[in-house]
Protein backbone atom coordinates (compact mmCIF):
# COMPACT_ATOMS: atom_id res chain seq x y z
CA UNK A 1 0.00 0.00 0.00
CA UNK A 2 1.51 3.63 -1.19
CA UNK A 3 -0.04 6.72 -0.31
CA UNK A 4 0.58 10.16 -0.97
CA UNK A 5 -1.05 12.70 1.58
CA UNK A 6 -1.25 16.24 2.30
CA UNK A 7 -3.02 17.70 4.94
CA UNK A 8 -4.13 20.52 6.89
CA UNK A 9 -5.14 20.04 10.38
CA UNK A 10 -7.51 21.89 12.76
CA UNK A 11 -6.38 22.05 15.88
CA UNK A 12 -7.89 23.09 19.40
CA UNK A 13 -5.43 23.39 21.85
CA UNK A 14 -6.22 23.43 25.63
CA UNK A 15 -3.88 23.28 29.15
CA UNK A 16 -4.39 22.11 32.45
CA UNK A 17 -7.42 19.94 33.17
CA UNK A 18 -7.41 20.06 29.06
CA UNK A 19 -4.68 18.77 28.69
CA UNK A 20 -5.15 15.72 31.20
CA UNK A 21 -8.55 15.21 29.18
CA UNK A 22 -6.22 15.03 25.99
CA UNK A 23 -3.82 12.65 27.54
CA UNK A 24 -6.67 10.11 28.42
CA UNK A 25 -8.43 10.09 24.96
CA UNK A 26 -5.34 9.75 23.02
CA UNK A 27 -4.57 6.87 25.50
CA UNK A 28 -7.63 5.04 24.61
CA UNK A 29 -7.18 6.11 20.70
CA UNK A 30 -3.61 5.15 20.51
CA UNK A 31 -3.66 2.24 22.02
CA UNK A 32 -6.68 -0.05 20.63
CA UNK A 33 -6.07 -4.19 20.75
CA UNK A 34 -4.51 -5.01 17.20
CA UNK A 35 -5.81 -8.71 17.37
CA UNK A 36 -7.06 -8.80 13.95
CA UNK A 37 -4.90 -9.18 10.93
CA UNK A 38 -5.84 -6.33 8.73
CA UNK A 39 -4.04 -3.60 8.08
CA UNK A 40 -5.53 -0.04 9.88
CA UNK A 41 -7.06 1.88 6.96
CA UNK A 42 -5.38 5.24 5.72
CA UNK A 43 -7.51 7.54 7.86
CA UNK A 44 -6.52 5.35 10.97
CA UNK A 45 -3.36 5.50 10.70
CA UNK A 46 -3.56 9.17 10.26
CA UNK A 47 -5.27 9.10 13.66
CA UNK A 48 -2.46 7.39 14.88
CA UNK A 49 -0.08 9.42 14.08
CA UNK A 50 -1.61 12.14 15.39
CA UNK A 51 -2.50 10.42 18.14
CA UNK A 52 1.06 9.42 19.23
CA UNK A 53 2.42 13.16 18.80
CA UNK A 54 -0.44 14.39 21.09
CA UNK A 55 0.59 11.88 23.70
CA UNK A 56 4.13 11.80 23.21
CA UNK A 57 3.98 15.71 23.79
CA UNK A 58 1.94 15.97 26.76
CA UNK A 59 4.30 12.74 28.38
CA UNK A 60 6.93 15.55 27.46
CA UNK A 61 5.05 18.89 29.15
CA UNK A 62 3.82 16.88 31.98
CA UNK A 63 7.58 15.06 32.60
CA UNK A 64 5.90 11.38 32.26
CA UNK A 65 8.27 9.08 31.30
CA UNK A 66 6.16 6.46 32.65
CA UNK A 67 3.39 7.23 29.91
CA UNK A 68 6.09 8.22 27.48
CA UNK A 69 7.32 4.87 27.40
CA UNK A 70 4.39 2.66 26.38
CA UNK A 71 4.51 4.27 23.09
CA UNK A 72 7.38 1.92 22.05
CA UNK A 73 8.12 -1.38 21.39
CA UNK A 74 10.87 -1.63 23.58
CA UNK A 75 11.71 -5.61 23.00
CA UNK A 76 13.91 -4.03 19.87
CA UNK A 77 17.26 -2.47 19.46
CA UNK A 78 15.64 0.49 17.42
CA UNK A 79 12.35 0.88 19.64
CA UNK A 80 14.80 0.78 22.70
CA UNK A 81 16.93 3.77 21.71
CA UNK A 82 14.18 5.74 20.07
CA UNK A 83 12.46 6.00 23.53
CA UNK A 84 15.71 6.59 25.31
CA UNK A 85 16.11 9.72 22.98
CA UNK A 86 12.69 10.80 23.65
CA UNK A 87 13.26 10.45 27.48
CA UNK A 88 16.64 12.40 28.04
CA UNK A 89 14.72 14.96 25.57
CA UNK A 90 12.14 15.17 28.35
CA UNK A 91 14.90 15.46 31.00
CA UNK A 92 16.41 17.95 29.19
CA UNK A 93 13.75 20.51 28.39
CA UNK A 94 12.84 20.65 31.60
CA UNK A 95 16.39 21.37 32.58
CA UNK A 96 16.84 24.12 29.92
CA UNK A 97 13.82 25.94 31.55
CA UNK A 98 15.15 25.67 35.32
CA UNK A 99 18.27 27.08 34.14
CA UNK A 100 16.19 29.58 32.37
CA UNK A 101 13.68 30.06 35.00
CA UNK A 102 10.85 29.39 33.06
CA UNK A 103 8.19 26.89 32.63
CA UNK A 104 6.59 25.10 29.53
CA UNK A 105 2.74 25.84 29.14
CA UNK A 106 1.93 23.63 26.01
CA UNK A 107 3.63 21.69 23.42
CA UNK A 108 1.42 20.70 20.20
CA UNK A 109 2.81 19.39 16.83
CA UNK A 110 1.18 20.08 13.51
CA UNK A 111 1.88 17.07 11.38
CA UNK A 112 1.43 16.36 7.90
CA UNK A 113 2.58 13.02 6.16
CA UNK A 114 3.87 12.58 2.81
CA UNK A 115 3.89 9.35 2.62
CA UNK A 116 2.41 5.52 3.98
CA UNK A 117 4.33 2.66 3.43
CA UNK A 118 2.47 -0.57 5.29
CA UNK A 119 2.76 -3.98 5.43
CA UNK A 120 1.13 -7.33 7.73
CA UNK A 121 4.10 -6.17 9.91
CA UNK A 122 4.96 -2.68 9.83
CA UNK A 123 3.54 0.65 8.80
CA UNK A 124 6.38 2.87 7.86
CA UNK A 125 5.13 6.91 8.00
CA UNK A 126 7.15 9.53 6.71
CA UNK A 127 5.92 12.67 7.93
CA UNK A 128 6.77 16.65 8.72
CA UNK A 129 6.00 17.82 12.18
CA UNK A 130 5.67 21.64 12.88
CA UNK A 131 6.03 21.61 17.10
CA UNK A 132 4.98 24.41 18.96
CA UNK A 133 6.74 24.89 22.24
CA UNK A 134 5.13 27.93 24.96
CA UNK A 135 6.49 28.97 28.09
CA UNK A 136 6.27 31.49 30.56
CA UNK A 137 9.29 32.58 32.70
CA UNK A 138 8.34 32.11 36.79
CA UNK A 139 7.78 36.34 37.90
CA UNK A 140 5.65 36.80 34.86
CA UNK A 141 3.48 33.91 34.58
CA UNK A 142 0.87 36.29 32.72
CA UNK A 143 3.30 36.80 29.39
CA UNK A 144 3.82 33.61 27.40
CA UNK A 145 6.28 33.14 24.63
CA UNK A 146 6.05 30.68 21.57
CA UNK A 147 8.71 29.08 19.60
CA UNK A 148 8.47 26.55 16.74
CA UNK A 149 10.79 23.52 15.73
CA UNK A 150 10.45 21.26 12.63
CA UNK A 151 11.17 18.08 12.14
CA UNK A 152 11.19 15.32 9.55
CA UNK A 153 10.37 11.80 10.63
CA UNK A 154 10.62 8.34 8.98
CA UNK A 155 8.60 6.83 11.57
CA UNK A 156 7.86 2.80 11.82
CA UNK A 157 5.07 1.19 13.85
CA UNK A 158 5.30 -2.44 14.55
CA UNK A 159 2.59 -4.79 16.03
CA UNK A 160 4.21 -5.71 19.39
CA UNK A 161 2.12 -6.72 22.72
CA UNK A 162 -1.26 -7.10 20.52
CA UNK A 163 -0.95 -3.27 19.92
CA UNK A 164 0.65 -1.02 17.38
CA UNK A 165 3.60 0.68 18.79
CA UNK A 166 6.76 2.52 17.85
CA UNK A 167 9.54 0.21 16.32
CA UNK A 168 11.60 2.98 15.15
CA UNK A 169 11.99 6.59 14.23
CA UNK A 170 14.50 8.55 12.89
CA UNK A 171 14.59 12.21 12.30
CA UNK A 172 17.38 15.72 12.46
CA UNK A 173 16.90 15.80 16.47
CA UNK A 174 17.59 19.94 16.95
CA UNK A 175 18.50 18.99 20.32
CA UNK A 176 21.11 16.51 19.66
CA UNK A 177 24.16 18.42 20.73
CA UNK A 178 22.59 18.73 24.12
CA UNK A 179 20.76 15.55 25.03
CA UNK A 180 23.69 13.59 26.90
CA UNK A 181 24.36 16.38 29.73
CA UNK A 182 22.84 17.00 32.73
CA UNK A 183 24.40 20.35 33.51
CA UNK A 184 24.13 22.10 37.08
CA UNK A 185 22.19 24.82 37.51
CA UNK A 186 23.90 28.31 37.71
CA UNK A 187 22.28 31.01 40.03
CA UNK A 188 23.59 33.66 38.81
CA UNK A 189 22.84 32.97 35.20
CA UNK A 190 19.16 32.45 36.08
CA UNK A 191 19.02 35.32 38.24
CA UNK A 192 20.44 37.48 35.12
CA UNK A 193 18.27 36.32 32.81
CA UNK A 194 14.83 36.94 35.15
CA UNK A 195 16.26 40.86 35.70
CA UNK A 196 16.28 41.65 32.05
CA UNK A 197 13.78 43.26 30.20
CA UNK A 198 11.83 43.41 26.82
CA UNK A 199 13.33 45.09 24.05
CA UNK A 200 11.93 46.87 21.45
CA UNK A 201 12.96 46.00 17.81
CA UNK A 202 10.36 48.60 15.98
CA UNK A 203 13.10 51.14 14.71
CA UNK A 204 14.52 48.41 12.89
CA UNK A 205 16.50 50.03 9.51
CA UNK A 206 14.72 48.83 6.55
CA UNK A 207 17.64 45.99 5.59
CA UNK A 208 17.41 44.40 8.85
CA UNK A 209 13.73 44.13 8.77
CA UNK A 210 13.72 42.85 5.33
CA UNK A 211 16.36 40.01 6.75
CA UNK A 212 13.97 39.47 9.30
CA UNK A 213 10.74 39.01 6.93
CA UNK A 214 12.86 36.58 4.63
CA UNK A 215 14.11 34.16 7.89
CA UNK A 216 10.37 34.12 8.73
CA UNK A 217 8.77 33.31 5.17
CA UNK A 218 11.20 30.49 4.83
CA UNK A 219 11.78 28.94 7.52
CA UNK A 220 10.52 25.65 6.73
CA UNK A 221 8.87 23.33 8.87
CA UNK A 222 9.24 25.22 11.50
CA UNK A 223 6.74 27.53 9.75
CA UNK A 224 3.05 27.98 10.19
CA UNK A 225 0.67 25.98 8.18
CA UNK A 226 -0.41 29.13 5.90
CA UNK A 227 2.96 29.63 4.96
CA UNK A 228 3.55 26.29 3.17
CA UNK A 229 6.63 24.62 5.37
CA UNK A 230 8.85 25.95 2.54
CA UNK A 231 12.17 26.83 1.74
CA UNK A 232 12.63 29.16 -1.06
CA UNK A 233 12.30 27.10 -4.87
CA UNK A 234 15.17 29.07 -5.68
CA UNK A 235 17.45 27.17 -4.29
CA UNK A 236 19.25 23.89 -3.39
CA UNK A 237 18.09 22.49 -0.15
CA UNK A 238 21.23 20.83 1.57
CA UNK A 239 20.10 19.42 4.24
CA UNK A 240 20.98 15.74 2.51
CA UNK A 241 24.39 16.93 2.14
CA UNK A 242 25.91 18.65 5.31
CA UNK A 243 23.11 20.72 6.04
CA UNK A 244 21.82 23.94 5.01
CA UNK A 245 21.70 26.34 7.84
CA UNK A 246 24.65 28.41 6.16
CA UNK A 247 23.24 28.29 3.06
CA UNK A 248 19.89 29.87 4.39
CA UNK A 249 22.00 32.89 6.31
CA UNK A 250 23.13 33.67 2.96
CA UNK A 251 20.08 33.75 1.48
CA UNK A 252 18.38 35.79 4.83
CA UNK A 253 21.70 38.34 4.12
CA UNK A 254 21.62 38.48 0.37
CA UNK A 255 17.44 38.19 -0.65
CA UNK A 256 16.15 39.96 2.51
CA UNK A 257 19.40 42.63 3.74
CA UNK A 258 20.59 43.23 0.00
CA UNK A 259 24.15 42.08 0.41
CA UNK A 260 25.52 41.89 -3.08
CA UNK A 261 27.11 38.36 -3.57
CA UNK A 262 31.09 38.48 -4.43
CA UNK A 263 33.28 36.59 -6.17
CA UNK A 264 33.68 34.18 -2.76
CA UNK A 265 30.21 34.58 -1.22
CA UNK A 266 28.08 33.77 -4.16
CA UNK A 267 25.48 31.29 -5.51
CA UNK A 268 25.00 30.62 -8.85
CA UNK A 269 24.84 27.14 -10.57
CA UNK A 270 25.89 25.75 -7.56
CA UNK A 271 26.97 27.46 -4.03
CA UNK A 272 30.79 28.36 -3.36
CA UNK A 273 32.08 27.32 0.23
CA UNK A 274 31.70 30.51 2.08
CA UNK A 275 28.10 30.23 1.13
CA UNK A 276 27.11 26.95 2.54
CA UNK A 277 29.33 25.90 4.65
CA UNK A 278 28.86 27.17 8.13
CA UNK A 279 32.90 27.63 8.99
CA UNK A 280 33.35 28.94 5.97
CA UNK A 281 30.63 31.50 5.98
CA UNK A 282 31.50 32.46 9.48
CA UNK A 283 34.93 33.24 8.53
CA UNK A 284 34.55 35.37 5.43
CA UNK A 285 31.64 37.15 7.08
CA UNK A 286 34.44 38.16 9.65
CA UNK A 287 37.10 38.95 7.45
CA UNK A 288 35.49 40.78 4.34
CA UNK A 289 34.11 43.18 7.45
CA UNK A 290 30.41 42.40 6.45
CA UNK A 291 30.12 41.07 10.04
CA UNK A 292 32.12 42.17 13.61
CA UNK A 293 32.39 39.62 16.23
CA UNK A 294 31.17 41.23 19.69
CA UNK A 295 31.75 37.72 21.76
CA UNK A 296 33.35 34.57 21.70
CA UNK A 297 33.36 32.06 24.09
CA UNK A 298 31.35 29.76 26.35
CA UNK A 299 27.62 30.47 27.22
CA UNK A 300 28.29 31.64 30.60
CA UNK A 301 30.48 34.10 29.00
CA UNK A 302 28.97 35.47 25.78
CA UNK A 303 25.39 35.37 27.83
CA UNK A 304 25.42 39.27 29.23
CA UNK A 305 26.20 40.23 25.37
CA UNK A 306 23.54 37.97 23.61
CA UNK A 307 21.64 41.21 24.91
CA UNK A 308 23.27 43.34 21.89
CA UNK A 309 22.05 40.98 19.36
CA UNK A 310 18.97 42.30 16.41
CA UNK A 311 17.48 40.88 14.44
CA UNK A 312 19.48 40.16 11.06
CA UNK A 313 22.75 39.36 13.14
CA UNK A 314 23.76 35.99 13.44
CA UNK A 315 25.27 33.47 16.34
CA UNK A 316 27.53 30.72 15.16
CA UNK A 317 28.11 27.39 17.08
CA UNK A 318 32.05 26.07 16.95
CA UNK A 319 32.45 22.24 18.41
CA UNK A 320 36.29 21.14 18.84
CA UNK A 321 37.48 24.25 16.78
CA UNK A 322 35.19 24.22 14.07
CA UNK A 323 31.90 26.19 13.33
CA UNK A 324 29.47 23.48 12.64
CA UNK A 325 26.16 25.41 12.45
CA UNK A 326 25.02 29.32 12.07
CA UNK A 327 21.48 30.59 13.07
CA UNK A 328 19.89 34.40 12.35
CA UNK A 329 18.69 36.26 15.11
CA UNK A 330 15.14 37.19 15.05
CA UNK A 331 14.25 39.13 17.84
CA UNK A 332 13.74 37.93 21.98
CA UNK A 333 11.45 37.16 23.58
CA UNK A 334 9.59 38.40 26.93
CA UNK A 335 12.52 38.66 29.01
CA UNK A 336 14.61 40.23 26.30
CA UNK A 337 16.28 36.72 25.68
CA UNK A 338 17.65 36.42 21.86
CA UNK A 339 15.68 34.17 19.91
CA UNK A 340 16.70 33.00 16.23
CA UNK A 341 15.49 31.09 12.97
CA UNK A 342 17.46 28.55 11.37
CA UNK A 343 17.42 25.50 8.85
CA UNK A 344 18.51 22.17 9.81
CA UNK A 345 16.51 21.46 11.79
CA UNK A 346 13.89 24.20 11.37
CA UNK A 347 13.82 26.69 13.72
CA UNK A 348 11.35 29.87 14.51
CA UNK A 349 11.67 32.54 17.42
CA UNK A 350 14.07 29.64 19.50
CA UNK A 351 15.82 30.79 21.96
CA UNK A 352 19.42 31.02 20.77
CA UNK A 353 21.20 28.59 23.12
CA UNK A 354 18.44 25.79 23.31
CA UNK A 355 19.59 22.26 22.38
CA UNK A 356 23.36 23.61 22.03
CA UNK A 357 24.33 23.51 25.69
CA UNK A 358 27.77 20.93 25.19
CA UNK A 359 29.93 22.24 27.59
CA UNK A 360 32.38 21.76 24.36
CA UNK A 361 30.66 24.43 22.57
CA UNK A 362 31.65 27.70 22.19
CA UNK A 363 29.30 30.83 20.64
CA UNK A 364 30.16 33.49 18.14
CA UNK A 365 27.96 36.49 18.18
CA UNK A 366 28.15 38.14 15.24
CA UNK A 367 26.80 41.79 14.64
CA UNK A 368 25.96 42.02 11.19
CA UNK A 369 27.14 45.37 9.32
CA UNK A 370 23.55 46.70 7.38
CA UNK A 371 25.23 49.99 7.01
CA UNK A 372 22.93 51.31 9.97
Amino acid sequence: MFLIIYRKHIIRWGVGFIAILIGTFCTQRWWPPSTSASLPADSEIVSMVDDLFRLRNHAILQAKPEVLETLYDRSTRYGQWSYEHQYKKLKYLHNWTKKQGAKLTAIRSLVRIRRIDANERRIRVTLLASTEYRYVYIDEPQVENLMRIGTYHSLDLVRANERWQIGREWFTDPFADALSLNNPLVPEERKFILTQKPRDFSNLSPRRRKALEYADTYCGAAANDEQGFKYNPKYRNYNYTGGDCANFASQVLHEGGGFRKTYTWNYGRGASKAWVNAHAFNRYMLQSGRGTRIAYDTYSQVLPASYRLEPGDYIAYEKKGKVTHISVVTGADSKGYTVMNSHNADRYRVPWDLGYSDQGIRFWLVKVNYGD
